[in-house]
């Protein structure tokens, strides 16, 4: 650069200087040599002076040109973030649309395959190319996207074309195969599920139905002549009354025994009469279970036996044996057996009194645990008598499905059925109980109340006994 070469020339200048010789070999002076040297000096450094302003100008414009650059590349940075977060979400919107795209094309396929299995006989004809079309486009590489779900959503314009259609009822021309085996022109006439062919010629008019192995349908004329000509009429016309019912009565009786609890009831096989046994045995039990211990309830009497509790306090026992066997309350009465039968022992007759009451209360409890118990069992032996008949059909003739779900229904009805009389009868059991255990321990109760009386008016011995081991009653002893 111009300020080194300078720098040098001044660093000859001093050299020269330092020698006191000039190149020639003249004698200078040391003092014209500084003032030469410092002259020389003065100028160098106005030199670099002026040419350092240009190199700080340029270096502002070099550090102003970076800094550009910097913000430059930290934008396209941005850019390419932006751009990379962009592309993340097309590609999330390309694979969603192609997603839903597969997904309108399996429906609209399924759809044009179920479609063709619904049509009525006689309407295959007029939709038989556009279901092609639409089958094929799946399968079909030479075929755009675009072109494929053309030709399926063809296929649904058609059929809502083909519901305005048949609300009122269609008529197709179309062939179909007559009884004698020959292929006759006609026309069909579509009305709901039922299909009707009147051939051209007028030879034949009947019901038309489909035949297994061929796509022609076949005809059925009805028994009645008057029947098929009006018929003839119906499809030639549009207009007239279908003379059969399409359903043959299947609509009705689907109808009745849709809550028609004996159908239910034949439905679940040889084991629901068992079941139907068990029930009205339970049911009965049940119900008689509950009058008895309402009318029990209703004989509750504690002034009565307040009244029998204080006569034997009194000592009058003769009164109190009077009053228990004339009362209905079976605590009253229990103790008036047990004073009675006091000689021997009183706690044996306070224990088979009881015993004899609770026997009243317990009565029919027993059927209702077995009934508990054994309903559900029955109901699981439906089960399996049911599954079983169902896969004795599987490997044989499927041609009837409702076989195979006719057991099924009776394995499912069986443990309906078994498992509703066990918990119908779970509630009365465990109620009669819980009034077995309430009379049980007013029994206990009034028994422990009268043994305390009769110890009192008892001979105290040096070792109290226990009435209950005592072979003689005090009172007797008293002459009570």
């Amino acid at each position: 650069m111009i300020g080194n070469r300078s720098l040098r020339n001044a660093a000859v200048v001093f050299g020269l200087v330092g020698t006191g010789f000039s190149s020639a070999g003249d004698t200078v002076t040391p003092q014209a040599d500084l003032d030469k040297s410092l002259r020389e000096l003065t100028g160098l450094r106005e030199q670099i002076a002026s040419e350092k302003l240009p190199l700080s100008q340029d270096l502002a414009e070099l550090e102003a040109q970076l800094v550009q650059l910097r913000q430059q590349q930290e934008a396209a940075f941005r850019r390419i973030d932006t751009g990379a977060l962009d592309k993340s979400t097309l590609e999330q919107q390309q694979k969603l649309a192609a997603d839903e795209i597969s997904y309108v094309e399996t429906i609209l396929d399924e759809y044009s395959r179920n479609l063709e299995n619904r049509l009525a006989v006689g309407e295959l004809p007029r939709y038989k190319e556009a279901l092609e079309r639409a089958k094929d486009a799946p399968t079909n590489t030479d075929l755009s996207l675009e072109e494929k779900l053309r030709r399926q959503v063809e296929v649904l314009r058609l059929s809502v074309d083909r519901i305005e259609r048949l609300a009122g009822g269609d008529v197709i021309p179309g062939q179909a195969v007559e009884p004698d085996g020959t292929l006759a022109d006609g026309r069909f006439a579509v009305i709901g599920p039922v299909a009707l062919f009147a051939a051209d010629s007028g030879s034949t008019a009947g019901i038309a139905y489909p035949q297994a192995g061929s796509t022609q349908p076949a005809v059925r004329p009805l028994d009645d002549k008057s029947l098929n000509a009006l018929v003839a009429k119906t499809v030639s016309t549009g207009e007239g009354t279908i003379p059969v019912d399409p359903t043959r009565g299947g609509a009705l009786k689907a109808l009745v025994q849709k809550t028609n609890l004996v159908h239910i009831f034949k439905k679940g096989g040889p084991i629901m009469w068992p079941l139907l046994i068990l029930s009205v045995l339970a049911l009965g039990a049940a119900l008689e279970r509950i009058l008895f211990l309402a009318n029990e309830q209703r004989r509750q009497d504690p002034r009565t036996l307040g009244r029998f509790l204080a006569a034997v306090q009194d000592g009058d026992l003769d009164k109190a044996i009077t009053i228990g066997n004339s009362s209905s309350f079976y605590v009253t009465r229990t103790l008036g057996y047990a004073l009675e039968h006091r000689e021997r022992s009183i706690s044996s007759a306070l224990i088979y009194a009881t015993a004899q009451e609770l026997k009243r209360f317990t009565r029919g409890v027993a059927l209702l645990d077995t009934a508990i118990t054994l309903a559900p069992l029955l109901g699981l032996l439906g089960t399996v008598t049911g599954m079983m008949h169902s896969f004795s059909l599987i490997g044989g003739d499927l041609t009837a499905p409702g076989a195979i779900t006719g057991g099924i229904a009776e394995a499912l009805i069986a443990t309906a059925f078994g498992l509703g009389i066990a918990i119908v009868a779970l509630v009365p059991y465990n109620y009669v109980n819980n009034k077995v255990e309430n009379a049980r321990h007013e029994l206990e109760a009034a028994s422990h109340q009268l043994e305390l009386i009769l110890w009192g008016f008892s001979e105290r011995p040096e070792k109290p006994v226990s009435p209950t081991l005592r072979t003689m009653n005090p009172l007797t002893a008293k002459g009570a």
